[in-house]
């Protein structure tokens, strides 16, 4: 009967997930949720524009939800409910909104404590039925059941980060988890830790949420890259790893029936070619045809196009690297279309848009938009 209703909920979920992308044309429209920081900013929350993927134009909808520090939104499969992270220290919490695409607005389901500091990360298991929550500054995983209204549940699974602290003494001071996904067959659930330099790898059981350490529990990178955030490939048999402190990408082969992930190409402090001084890795997204994978980096503030060696290694080369037109470019998405890539600079309280050339990959701005607040993150849904 287990095999049968993953079998049944992982189709549902193939189904809600493609069926959009199939309808997608170089004329569609989306809404756009910009998630910002509220502490010493006049941001009040979540912002909501427009986006035309035929000219690249975003439009501004206004204010979708007041809610403080969403630092990560994220829409579910369906498109009817919208989560935010709320980063605000001892008191975050996650929050649950019904999504209005007609308003854009976002209508309060539910808030609940996030039972760890600093959330930052948020990701959906493969069914749709439960949020995965990465806290950093407590170092911990907590999942969310989805309740059938879209309010969140009590959790499931509360796990804390934990192996040997790497070297630098002011970040890597005690584990901090800083992203957090399912594995494309959903059977194992992965956690980038920062303090710890290693990828987290748990069993995940998607009848009862829970999430259990896996036999080995866990990958090592290099001592002090501090991994960021992570991508698979589109055949989902590599993870490729944007570490922080140093940053660059490593690129691990992924076994999908034990959960395994062995390093088969280290590139950390490759992107510090050319520049001396502060630079934070940040952001890391696959194209959605696999063609290219791109990567931000703070400090010199630009996003670096990455191609793929020849045949099947999933090893990389790292191409050219073009400046975001701000400061601070915490994140960027690619559109659905993948025509296009929006860029958040969040000391520059703007979004710039680039179209991305369709034979080399390469960046060209289009549009900034000025006057966003703080923004660090930002998500699609398709709307005609």
């Amino acid at each position: 009967m287990k095999i049968i209703r993953r079998c049944f909920f992982s189709a549902l979920f193939c189904l809600l997930t493609t069926l959009p992308a199939f309808s997608q044309t170089p004329d569609q429209k989306f809404l756009v949720y910009v998630g910002t920081y509220t502490d010493k900013t006049d941001s009040k929350g979540i912002y909501a524009y427009e986006f035309d993927a035929s000219t690249g134009k975003l439009t501004p909808r206004g204010l979708a939800a007041e809610t403080p520090n969403p630092s990560w939104v994220v829409i579910h499969p369906n498109g009817k409910w919208a989560y935010a992270a709320n980063e605000s220290g001892k008191r975050s919490s996650i929050t649950a909104f019904s999504i209005d695409a007609k308003s854009a607005k976002l209508t309060l389901l539910n808030q609940l404590p996030a039972l760890g500091e600093d959330p930052c990360y948020l990701s959906f298991d493969k069914t749709g039925k439960y949020l995965f929550v990465a806290n950093y500054t407590s170092g911990n995983v907590v999942v969310f059941p989805i309740l059938p209204d879209g309010k969140l549940g009590v959790p499931t699974a509360n796990v804390k980060d934990r192996g040997t602290l790497g070297p630098n003494k002011e970040r890597q001071e005690g584990p901090h988890a800083h992203w957090v996904q399912p594995a494309p067959d959903n059977r194992f659930v992965l956690v980038s830790d920062l303090g710890l330099d290693e990828i987290l790898v748990f069993r995940f059981d998607d009848d009862k949420g829970t999430l259990t350490p896996n036999d080995p529990p866990f990958a090592k990178l290099a001592p002090g890259n501090g991994p960021r955030h992570a991508t698979f490939s589109t055949n989902g048999k590599i993870l490729y790893v944007m570490s922080e402190l140093n940053p660059g990408v490593t690129a691990l082969s992924y076994d999908s029936r034990k959960g395994l992930l062995e390093s088969i190409q280290d590139n950390s402090g490759h992107t510090r070619d050319n520049f001396s001084g502060r630079d934070d890795g940040a952001e890391i997204a696959m194209h959605p045809d696999g063609k290219w994978m791109f990567t931000s980096v703070r400090g010199p503030d630009f996003i670096s196009v990455h191609t793929f060696e020849p045949g099947a290694t999933g090893k990389l080369f790292l191409g050219r690297s073009f400046a975001t037109g701000g400061k601070e470019p915490r994140h960027f998405a690619i559109d659905p279309t993948g025509r296009f890539l929006l860029a958040e600079n969040q000391n520059s309280n703007s979004i710039v848009v680039f179209s991305i050339n369709a034979e080399t990959g390469a960046l060209s701005q289009i549009s900034v938009t000025e006057g966003v607040p703080s923004p660090v993150c930002l998500t699609f849904l398709p709307i005609q």
